[in-house]
């Protein structure tokens, strides 16, 4: 969980890392930001220089070379997805149906409890701790109740502070899933669409983040939009003023209730996923959540892993940096490399060290994408390869356990994984708490179109 107060001060490197990818010439700012940010380090907060530096980064003038197209309004992303044939899908049995919802869900709540006691470690430290305990590749949960040497070595501890528990995540910790902003999200839109249809807003969803969700249960994009909000700055703008972090990961987490509802309807569960996106984020922090949900709404008719893939490829601009890197990996794969030489590739294009790369969506949705391929539709090895990377473990971990599980079912998910979440997850999203995991598939059923 993220208690960063977020100071203009605090994201000035990333607005600037943010410009700079978006086309933007600022290298003549680097001096003052790190200016700002020396002053920060000393307890001297400058908001209004950090803010007139703010400004004259964005509105730095693109380079004339820049190559990519990437508009932030749904009819202009429309316009620029690339064109696909349309697909004959299988037959649709709603009776069967529940089966895949159920088992998104629980291979969600698997794959976010895997990634979620190693979450902010760097992969070094990951891949250390997973072989000298003999799980790599990872074929278990993770656990605290090991060697002492070892838990000195990887400084493993058992007291930390995640959301409403006292203690880190472990699997010898939990009975069952606890709470984490990657379940919230689904379940706090499970409670939109009950409460607003199929025709929810934007504006519907941003009501419903103000009461139904702690402002410390969102993380950074989330949370600079939420307060955003409540200074009544209103969808789109709150996902752009001031929002250094407007293409990281936290909208991507957020879109697999609209795939789990939309099954076969890609273009739908990426619409939905656009309305929802657009309060936090903008460009590829929004094609993070279409690609995803259309991804899931495809793996609940199809199995076939690159068809699934491409499918959500198919609902974003195709001149987009998020296209070009999705593309980079399915090269890879087509290439032949192992998935340990995709990671490797992956950290020679992005530094896990820095928070800009390691919390982007683009680095953590290639990160899936691999996971996917050279997962071949096996829950444990595809959330372990995710876990693996390093990264957004959870989060990567989490997403690739909801298509796995919808493409599978409950029914044929390995009991080793399952089991341990007792059918229950907690959540702090308003009026849930500690439920049922197959009472919320059985809700899902209800709003499936």
């Amino acid at each position: 969980m993220d208690t960063r107060w977020m100071t203009l001060s605090e994201t000035v490197k990333i607005e600037l890392y943010q410009s700079m990818e978006e086309g933007r010439d600022v290298k003549s700012f680097e001096e003052d930001v790190e200016q700002i940010l020396e002053n920060f380090k000393i307890g001297q907060l400058r908001e209004e220089d950090a803010r007139i530096l703010i400004d004259r980064i964005k509105n730095s003038p693109i380079k004339v070379d820049y190559s990519y197209f990437e508009p932030v309004a749904l009819l202009e992303i429309k316009k620029l997805k690339p064109k696909k044939e349309k697909t004959t899908l299988n037959k649709f049995d709603k009776n069967s149906y529940y089966n895949k919802i159920y088992g998104a869900w629980l291979g969600r709540c698997a794959g976010c409890l895997l990634g979620q006691p190693v979450e902010g470690w760097m992969s070094n430290r990951i891949l250390g701790m997973l072989k000298e305990t003999g799980n790599y590749p990872i074929h278990n949960y993770l656990s605290s109740a090991v060697d002492k040497t070892i838990r000195q070595k990887y400084s493993i501890v058992d007291e930390g502070h995640v959301y409403g528990s006292n203690f880190i995540n472990w699997i010898n910790n939990v009975s069952y899933m606890p709470e984490d902003d990657d379940t919230n999200y689904t379940i706090l839109y499970l409670k939109i669409l009950e409460t607003y249809g199929r025709d929810f807003t934007s504006e519907n969803v941003a009501h419903s983040w103000l009461m139904d969700v702690p402002i410390y249960h969102v993380c950074t994009a989330e949370r600079v939009a939420y307060m955003n909000l409540v200074n009544r700055i209103l969808p789109p703008l709150s996902g752009s003023y001031y929002n250094a972090y407007r293409e990281w990961i936290g909208a991507q987490i957020r879109a697999d209730l609209f795939g789990y509802i939309n099954p076969g309807d890609t273009e739908m569960a990426a619409e939905f996923a656009w309305r929802d996106a657009r309060i936090s984020h903008v460009k590829n922090g929004i094609y993070g959540e279409m690609f995803c949900a259309a991804m899931i709404a495809r793996g609940a008719v199809s199995d076939d892993i690159i068809d699934i893939i491409k499918q959500g490829l198919g609902e974003i601009p195709e001149k987009s940096r998020l296209t070009e890197g999705i593309e980079k990996v399915l090269n890879w794969f087509k290439q032949g490399l192992s998935w340990e030489k995709a990671l490797e590739k992956i950290h020679l294009l992005y530094d896990e060290g820095n928070n800009h790369h390691w919390c982007h969506t683009i680095s953590n949705a290639m990160i899936c994408t691999i996971a996917l391929l050279w997962g071949e539709k096996d829950l444990e090895k595809t959330i372990g390869i995710a876990v693996c990377a390093g990264f957004d473990t959870d989060c990567n971990a989490a997403t690739t356990g909801s298509i796995i599980g919808i493409i599978n079912g409950a029914s044929n998910l390995p009991e080793k994984w399952i089991a341990p979440l007792n059918n229950k997850v907690k959540s702090g999203i308003d009026g849930f708490g500690l439920t049922e995991i197959s009472e919320l598939a059985e809700r899902t059923m209800k709003i499936v179109k």
